[in-house]
């Protein structure tokens, strides 16, 4: 009998190599509820995230989509690869919003690995990610920095 376990086996500090790079499995279309809920959940007012009719009128013809909904949607892209092993996020630095993201855009994520070094406990080690976000366009609309906690392999556990 097999043993599952939660998370993948070939995610954990030892298998990050410095200069990989890895293009993400899955995209996701940004749509109408993820806009407006999640500026409504982290109370962004701006009416360019959700007024339509204000939208249709001004210099982009439609409603922008917010940044923050851009650089989560592009980490979470990213999760399955980069964090199913994180102990701890310890910063996400360096962020750029390098395009515009509308209703509809479907987004991509690619992650290089630039730096990995021991942590101060050995169970783990830090991991540097440089996060990039392209849409259907192949247009870069997000970049930047995240370092990571990530667990050792547990001794027995094969790649």
């Amino acid at each position: 009998m097999t043993s599952l376990t939660l998370t993948g086996t070939s995610n954990y500090f030892e298998d990050f190599q410095v200069g990989q790079v890895m293009r993400h499995a899955r995209g996701k279309t940004i749509g109408e509820i993820d806009n407006t809920m999640f500026a409504h959940l982290v109370m962004n007012t701006a009416q360019g995230h959700f007024n339509e009719h204000a939208m249709n009128k001004g210099a982009f013809g439609q409603r922008v989509y917010f940044g923050g909904l851009t650089t989560s949607m592009v980490i979470g892209l990213a999760a399955q690869d980069t964090a199913e092993n994180a102990l701890a996020e310890l910063s996400v630095t360096g962020i750029r919003l390098k395009a515009m993201v509308f209703h509809g855009d479907t987004l991509y994520a690619y992650t290089e690995v630039l730096d990995k070094r021991d942590a101060d406990r050995l169970d783990a080690g830090v991991v540097v990610f440089r996060h990039l976000g392209f849409n259907q366009k192949d247009e870069q609309v997000f970049e930047g920095q995240r370092t990571v906690l990530i667990r050792r392999r547990p001794a027995g556990l094969q790649a």
